[in-house]
Formats: structure tokens, C-alpha cells, sequence
């Protein structure tokens, strides 16, 4: 008895001077805990010390904000469990950072946290299925051993003085914020970063993590006012106008496409973009200035299509997911909209990445074609991308599908990463030696030339076709940034991360001129080649650009744009412009008839079908087998009186959330007519169907005027054509449907 008093008064002792040291262990433990996220971040332990030893004030001024996090532990009774929950939540961050950067080049940041879904949606194409069920695996034992710690862990006996912990964790936030004001005061931080990547290993991640999720948009000029904002537009000067024909625009933008013969280190068999080059020497181009490196797509799209810079936008903003969710923005094409334009955008990717579906409504799109909207995406890459040589295909689609001129803006997807590190071609065209690692670094790089030597031969066929086309077109091809290869400046001819090449081509004879220039100015310069001098932030490019205090009144005028009092519009400071509402597809799906093949097999026709509809009925998707683009085949169906047939185009994401719906169909079962010698009804006659193999088959018809077609519009003369062809067959007897699908 003796011996067990003693040992429950050494563990009452021990108990006692862990509640007394509490806080400093705590902070030891976030110091621990903060060298192992580093540790994470920089792929080595190694380097995770040499930066606390070389860096010990950013180390510990990391640690404190992980530390002030931490001092809500003291409002609840089960410590240990927060603590632990704390921990494993800045330990998830700094895993998925450490992933992320093994992948990219740009680390994980507060839109990224933000933006979880979209990470959703492409982990399978970085994670495998193994790695995936186990890291699902762990969460599910985690969750387990926190219910168990909920259950049998300790809790704090004493009891919680309120009015004392709550000034304790005042205290601390107010010596933090102390602290980050004499940082960055001492520049032992920045809360500017030209280079996110660089300001990561410089400043820490849960800093730079917690100033990209914080400092969004854009903060309001010294001296804003209505006053400025006047002085500013009265600046651009006048410009003539062009009364010449507006040609059809097409924007064209390469994901990580870039010259490799600009790589220092690579030795590659043979020019991988020959016919992109050649179009470097005979038409406008140069290098093009982009806001990001290795990831960030979405915002050098923003770049092209608003003439806004990112510069003066948070660190690590996309606004994609800040402020377009909820405005819309002054673009290319809502001013080209104003001057009778057409305006498209087109993806070979999934349309809700990036939120596009519904950003594109509020950049005054028309139509937005994605992946999900296009026949054909079965040729992919060894990592699953779709190739781009099917956007020729869907771009041409676009031009005939109006009568007016077309703005188009065309995404590719066939460069993106992650790139192998196994040899995943067989017998490869180009080969490439030279970088460091053989046995990851070479045949990445080798994956990726192939890719884009395969873009440049989808550049060749396009121009080609555009070349014989009846219109006069501009096409402006770029690549968006350089591909996720961790190269450093030294690794680069050019000595610049931020900048891919650009080409104008056209059909038109506009003169060459080579220069360098942003991905925000490339809009305002197309426009003004072709006599386009609409909108206010592509006049101000076009009359200010290479000017005195050219950037400061451009910072000006986005931030009234965006989120000021709106001058720019006038005194009601209502913008102009109106989310659109986005059609789908440059031709809609539509559903036309609906016949029955045996007992249980029907089926649907219409236009436009692609591998992504699914019949719906009554709001039930079914088991749709596509046929071709105008049929759709389900078996095992049964249709009765009054059932709501829709055809649904669902979504390739994981969501799989239907994206658009045909206007519903009422089914009627067709009348049967039991008197011996019925009225001859020429809708409902049996009618002799094609003789196969001697044989004539007979099938009922439906009366068709009870299946009725929502209108639709038809917007190109082929298009018109093709639907009177069509309304001319709907009155000839039908045909048997087929009893099978063709082969895919």
C-alpha cells in the first residue's frame, strides 16, 4: 500500500509540474513540431535544420504563430485531445505541402486550402489507388484513436479559470501581432512575394500559408478618389477608330508549353517544336511575361481575358475563387460582345475545374465547351490527360456555329503534369539525356517533349485549317508556364522563370512585330493590331503602356474596377456589365425521339450526345450506353404514362454533378386500338422497315406529336441546313432502330 501511495503521489507530482511548465513546453513542442513541417516542406530533415540554424528568427517567429494557435487548448478540459488534434491539423499541412512540391512548383497556399474540391479532383491523377486506400486508411485510424482519447484519454482536473486564460490567450495574440509588425519592420519577413515558391523557403510555410489565405484582393491606393480615377481615363488621349471588318479572334493557351531547347542541361534527339518555331520567325512574337511558375493556370487565363495583373492581388490569389465567384470583371469578352462578337470558350478538360463554369458567366462567355460537351475524348495521355489535337475539331465547330465574328479562347491540357518518372512511352520519337537522376529526371523530361512535340504538330493542323478558312482570323498561341520541372534560374538560357513564348498568327497579312510583352497586355495589343480600341482597361494599355506611372494608375483602376466605388462607370458606379448565362456546348444537346427496340431496350435521339449524357427519367439518371452523337441506347428500361425523360450531360469530375439538362420530354404509351378494322392513322401505321437477308420487319410507330422537341436555336447556316434536313426526315416512316450499338 505503501508503494502504490507512493506512485500515485509521483504521478500527482509529475501532473502538477507539467500544468506549472505547461506553456513552455508547449512552445518546446511547437518548436519540434514546426522543424518536422519544414522537414516535410523542404523533403529533408537535413535542410529543415540548416534553415532553423541559418534562419533561427523566421524559425521561431513560425513556431510562435503555431503557438498561439495552440493556446485554445486552455478553454477545454481534454487538453491532451486538443493538443492532439492540433497537432496532426499543422501536420496534414505541411504532408500536403510536401506533396504538392513534389509535383509543382508552386506550394500549397490559402487558395489552394480554399479550393479543396479542386484538389479533389485531380489527386487520382497524382496519387495512386494503393497509395490513396491507405492514406484513407490512416484517417480512418486516426478519427479512431481520437474517439478513444476522447473516451479513456486524461482531462484537466482542475478547474478552467476563465478570468484567467482568457487574458492569458489575449495576451499572446497581442504579442504576436507585435511581433509580426517589428518582422517585417526589421525585413526579417515581406509581405510581398515576386517569387511564392522563393518566399516559402525564405519566410516559412505557416506564414506564407496564413498570408496568402489573409491578404486577398486588392488594398485601396494612396489617394483613390473619383478625382484620380477621371485624371487617369483622361490620360489614354484619343484614339481613331477602325471601321474594318472585325476578324474572328482565337486565343490559344498551351498548358506548360515552353522551348526545352532553352534548358541548359538537356540533350535532346531533335527539335521538338519545329513548325512553333518557324512561326516564331515568320509571324508577330516574343516572350511573354506570366504571373506564375509550374501550376497556376487559371491565373494567367485571368491575365489574357481581364488585362488585370495579378501583381497587385494577394500573394498566391486566385480570383477565380476570391472575388469573380461573386462579380463580375471587365474582360475581352464582354467588349468584343459590345461590337457584335460571338464569344466561346473551349476546354479539353473537366468543366468545373478551376470553377470555370461558373467564372465564364461572369467574363461574358457565350458558350462554354468542355471536355464533357465534345464527342470524342477517348485519346489521352499516359497520365490521362485528353490531347489537343481535338480541339481543331471543336474550334472550327465554333467558327460555323455563327454568323457574327467569333471570339475564342481555347485551353489546352495535353502538357500538364505530373510527369513520369517512369518510362511510360514505348518507343518514344524524341529522346532526351542530360538531366540529373537518371532514372526520374530524364524520362519526365522525355514524357513532357514528346507531349508538346505532339502539340506542335496539333499548332501545324490547326493553322492549316484556319488557313483555308473563309474569314480572317488571328490565332494568339502561348504557353501558360513553364512545366513542373523544379528549374531554377541558372537552368535557363533566357534566365527568367515567369516566361513562356507567344505567336499571332493570322490570314490576314497583319504586319510582324517582335517584341516582349505581359500576359495582361496581350489582349489590349490584338485588339489594337485590328483596330479594336473598346474597354477601359485595353484603352489604357494600348495609350499608357511604356508611359510614366504606368503601373501605379493601373493599380488604380483595378482596384475601382474590382472592389472601389466603380468611377470608371459613372456616377451611379454600376458596372456595366451582366453575368451571362452560359450555354454549354457551341451546339446544345438536344433530345428528339425516343423509340423502343424489343422488350426493355429504347432508344433516344436527338443532337450533340457525347460519351457524358445519361438519360434521365424522372430525375433518375440511367445506364446510358453512347452510340453516336445523335443516339443513346439504355436497356432494362421501363416507360409508363407521364414519365419526364431529360438527357443530363454529367460532369467527368468525381462529383459526377450533372452540369446541364435538355428541356424534360413526356412520355405517352402509344393507344392500342382493339376494333377489327381501325381508321388507317398515318402516325401509327406499321410500316415496312429495309429487307435484311429476305426478311421484312414491322414495328409500331409513335405518334410523334406527343412527343414533343423544345425549340432551340440555330445559329449557323450548316447548322440551319442540318435541321432541315432532318425536320424533312421526321416525316418519312421511321426506320427499325438498330438492335445493337456500333462498335465504339
Amino acid at each position: 500500500m505503501k508503494k502504490g501511495k507512493k506512485l500515485h503521489g509521483n504521478k500527482e507530482t509529475v501532473v502538477k509540474v507539467c500544468n506549472w511548465l505547461s506553456l513552455p513546453l508547449q512552445a518546446l513542442g511547437c518548436c519540434i513540431l514546426y522543424l518536422v513541417i519544414e522537414a516535410f516542406s523542404r523533403h529533408s530533415l537535413a535542410a529543415a535544420w540548416s534553415y532553423m540554424v541559418e534562419s533561427p528568427w523566421v524559425f521561431l517567429y513560425n513556431a510562435f504563430l503555431i503557438f498561439t494557435t495552440f493556446m485554445v487548448v486552455y478553454l477545454f478540459r481534454r487538453r491532451v485531445l486538443v493538443r492532439l488534434i492540433m497537432s496532426c491539423f499543422w501536420l496534414l499541412l505541411g504532408i500536403i505541402n510536401g506533396v504538392i512540391l513534389a509535383n509543382r512548383v508552386t506550394p500549397f497556399t490559402g487558395p489552394d486550402l480554399r479550393n479543396l474540391s479542386d484538389g479533389a479532383k485531380v489527386v487520382t491523377k497524382y496519387l495512386s489507388k494503393g497509395t490513396m486506400i491507405l492514406v484513407a486508411a490512416a484517417l480512418v485510424a486516426l478519427l479512431a484513436f481520437f474517439v478513444w482519447v476522447w473516451i479513456k484519454g486524461p482531462k484537466f482536473q482542475g478547474k478552467i479559470r476563465w478570468y484567467l486564460n482568457v487574458p492569458l490567450i489575449a495576451l499572446v495574440i497581442v504579442l504576436f501581432t507585435g511581433a509580426t509588425n517589428l518582422a517585417l519592420a526589421k525585413r526579417v519577413l515581406s509581405s510581398y512575394f515576386v517569387n511564392i515558391a522563393f518566399a516559402y523557403q525564405d519566410y516559412g510555410y505557416p506564414y506564407c500559408l496564413a498570408v496568402t489565405l489573409f491578404d486577398t484582393g486588392i488594398s485601396e491606393p494612396n489617394g483613390y478618389s473619383e478625382q484620380l480615377v477621371k485624371q487617369i481615363e483622361t490620360s489614354e488621349g484619343e484614339q481613331k477608330e477602325d471601321d474594318t471588318v472585325k476578324p474572328n479572334i482565337i486565343f490559344l493557351q498551351l498548358e506548360s508549353f515552353f522551348d526545352p531547347e532553352l534548358v541548359n542541361f538537356l540533350n535532346i534527339s531533335e527539335d521538338p517544336i519545329p513548325y512553333y518555331r518557324q512561326l516564331m520567325k515568320d509571324y508577330s512574337s516574343g516572350y511573354l511575361r506570366v504571373p506564375v511558375v509550374g501550376a497556376g493556370t487559371a491565373n494567367t487565363e485571368f491575365e489574357t481575358i481581364s488585362g488585370m495583373s495579378l501583381r497587385y492581388f494577394g500573394a498566391g490569389e486566385y480570383p477565380y475563387k476570391s472575388v469573380l465567384s461573386e462579380e463580375t470583371c471587365e474582360s475581352a469578352p464582354y467588349v468584343l460582345k459590345n461590337l457584335g462578337y460571338a464569344t466561346h470558350a473551349i476546354h479539353n478538360n473537366e468543366a468545373n475545374f478551376y470553377s470555370r463554369r461558373s467564372v465564364f458567366s461572369r467574363l461574358g462567355f457565350d458558350t462554354f465547351t468542355s471536355e464533357e460537351y465534345m464527342p470524342d475524348i477517348s485519346d489521352v495521355t499516359a497520365t490521362g490527360w485528353v490531347k489537343d489535337h481535338i480541339l481543331t475539331k471543336e474550334i472550327i465547330k465554333t467558327l460555323d456555329a455563327t454568323d457574327e465574328p467569333d471570339y475564342i479562347y481555347t485551353i489546352s491540357v495535353q502538357g500538364h503534369g505530373d510527369y513520369p518518372t517512369e518510362p511510360v512511352l514505348d518507343d518514344p520519337e524524341i529522346t532526351v539525356t542530360g538531366a540529373e537522376d537518371r532514372e526520374k529526371n530524364n524520362y519526365s523530361w522525355e514524357y513532357y517533349v514528346n507531349q508538346i512535340h505532339e502539340m506542335d504538330i496539333f499548332v501545324k493542323e490547326l493553322t492549316t485549317k484556319l488557313a483555308d478558312y473563309p474569314e480572317p482570323v488571328v490565332l494568339v498561341m502561348y504557353g501558360d508556364h513553364l512545366p513542373t520541372m523544379g528549374l531554377k534560374v541558372e537552368d535557363l538560357e533566357n534566365r527568367y522563370l515567369y516566361q513562356t513564348e507567344y505567336v499571332i498568327w493570322d490570314n490576314m497579312g497583319l504586319k510582324r512585330k517582335q517584341e516582349n510583352i505581359a500576359s495582361y497586355q496581350i489582349a489590349a495589343e490584338v485588339m489594337n493590331r485590328v483596330g479594336i480600341h473598346d474597354g477601359t482597361i485595353f484603352r489604357y494599355h494600348q495609350t499608357r503602356r511604356n508611359t510614366k506611372n504606368y503601373q501605379v494608375d493601373l493599380e488604380v483602376l483595378q482596384y475601382d474596377m474590382l472592389y472601389g466605388k466603380r468611377y470608371v462607370y459613372g456616377e451611379d458606379g454600376e458596372t456595366p456589365y451582366e453575368r451571362v448565362k452560359l450555354q454549354m456546348g457551341a451546339l446544345p444537346v438536344t433530345l428528339e425521339r425516343i423509340e423502343k427496340s424489343g422488350e426493355d431496350t429504347w432508344y433516344f435521339y436527338g443532337e450533340n450526345f457525347t460519351a457524358s449524357s445519361r438519360v434521365e427519367v424522372n430525375e433518375e439518371i440511367q445506364d446510358t450506353v453512347y452510340v453516336s452523337p445523335s443516339i443513346l441506347m439504355v436497356h432494362s428500361l421501363t416507360l409508363e404514362d407521364g414519365d419526364q425523360i431529360t438527357i443530363a450531360q454529367q460532369s467527368n469530375s468525381s462529383t459526377k454533378k450533372v452540369l446541364t439538362r435538355t428541356e424534360p420530354m413526356m412520355y405517352e404509351e402509344p393507344k392500342t386500338v382493339s376494333t377489327p378494322t381501325p381508321m388507317p392513322n398515318p402516325d401509327r401505321m406499321p410500316v415496312a422497315s429495309p429487307t435484311r437477308m429476305g426478311m421484312s420487319i414491322q414495328i409500331p410507330l409513335y405518334n410523334k406529336s406527343r412527343l414533343r422537341t423544345p425549340p432551340y436555336r440555330i445559329s449557323s447556316p450548316k447548322a440551319r441546313r442540318s435541321q432541315t434536313i432532318f425536320t424533312f426526315l421526321k416525316t418519312l416512316p421511321d426506320r427499325n432502330p438498330p438492335t445493337a450499338p456500333p462498335a465504339r
